[in-house]
């Protein structure tokens, strides 16, 4: 007959680091004989037997692991226990913005230091003495979603987070009125543009960001900085309900680094800064050098001078330094052909 023996389920144990751990070898007596492996092979960490259990003193990280026991003489498998090590969790940070007003707002958290073991966290938010719902993000697991319940409410919101752990759980809780989290995203789309025949101008154009759910209803306005690249300090322009701007005194020739932020009209802060874009004010492009043809040597560059006449002078076709030699000894030349043929 086939004996079907099943292996005892692995069990998780968790542990706070710095500890003494002790790990129980099922449900055996006190007096029943055991030896220990992690991970298949023999346990070398600081410990001491005491019949069933294993006791591992101050355990840190290295001593995660797969524990398994066996009982003595035959050496049967008894239990196997997953040891993990951590912390428990400390208090989350929590914030909190607006950049879809009025729809809602998100809030973010986050431990300040690693548990090194599974941590989750509970939230909860409050308005006027009722729960709203929370919905989580679907691509960043530490935040969640919450409708404003109404707009231009002046009861305050309080959220809590509580993280956690098999070792522990930290709260923290914050209230905050609607006003005071709006923060829009940064414009977007900026662009820069010179304009031709004007060496100190340039044509500043940018998108409301997406995510601002009512542009006409809730207008945003804007703030531009911009700056050479040769000089640190900015350049400061704040504009109302405009999504573009005409920069009218910028150094001709220099390269120019320029960012827009945006703002509620009434209530809120700014948001962060646009990406950067760059841009030259036009330049003159320069006259085109004329090629000289083969066998041409270069004219000279001094400044003829002016004529005294107003009336324009009649040019004549210019002649080449080598073509005027050439007919200065052509006779010459001819006749000493001639005589050398002779």
């Amino acid at each position: 007959a086939l004996c079907l023996c099943l292996l005892p389920v692995a069990r998780n144990q968790y542990e706070r680091m710095g500890s003494d751990v002790t790990m129980q070898c099922g449900s055996l007596d006190n007096d029943a004989s055991v030896s220990w492996k992690v991970n298949g092979t023999d346990v070398r960490a600081q410990h001491r037997l005491e019949g069933p259990r294993l006791i591992l003193t101050e355990v840190n990280l290295g001593h995660n692991g797969l524990y398994s026991c066996f009982q003595n003489p035959h050496g049967e498998r008894r239990d196997t226990i997953f040891l993990h090590i951590g912390i428990s969790p400390r208090e989350p940070t929590v914030t909190c913005r607006s950049n879809t007003y009025p729809k809602g707002f998100y809030c973010s958290w986050h431990q300040l230091y690693a548990t090194y073991i599974p941590t989750t966290f509970e939230v909860d938010v409050q308005h006027n003495q009722r729960s709203l719902e929370v919905q989580k993000d679907s691509v960043h697991k530490n935040r969640c979603h919450v409708r404003f319940p109404e707009v231009f409410s002046s009861f305050p919101y309080k959220v809590n987070v509580t993280a956690v752990n098999a070792l522990g759980k930290a709260s923290t809780m914050i209230s905050f009125e609607e006003s005071s989290i709006v923060k829009p995203d940064p414009p977007e789309r900026v662009t820069a543009t010179p304009i031709r025949l004007n060496p100190r101008r340039l044509e500043v154009s940018w998108h409301s960001p997406a995510t601002w759910p009512d542009i006409d209803n809730f207008p945003l306005k804007y703030f531009l900085r911009y700056r050479p690249l040769i000089r640190d300090q900015w350049q400061h322009v704040e504009l109302s309900d405009s999504t573009s701007h005409t920069i009218t005194d910028a150094y001709a020739g220099k390269e120019y680094i320029i960012q827009v932020a945006a703002k509620d009209t009434e209530i809120g802060t700014w948001s962060d800064w646009s990406v950067a874009v760059h841009a030259t004010p036009w330049i003159e492009d320069p006259l085109p050098i004329t090629s000289t043809t083969e066998g041409d040597f270069p004219t000279e560059t001094k400044t003829s001078p002016i004529p005294s006449s107003n009336a324009p002078q009649k040019a004549e076709p210019p002649v080449g330094r080598a073509a005027k030699l050439l007919t200065f000894f052509s006779p010459l030349l001819l006749g000493m052909l001639l005589l050398f043929m002779w």
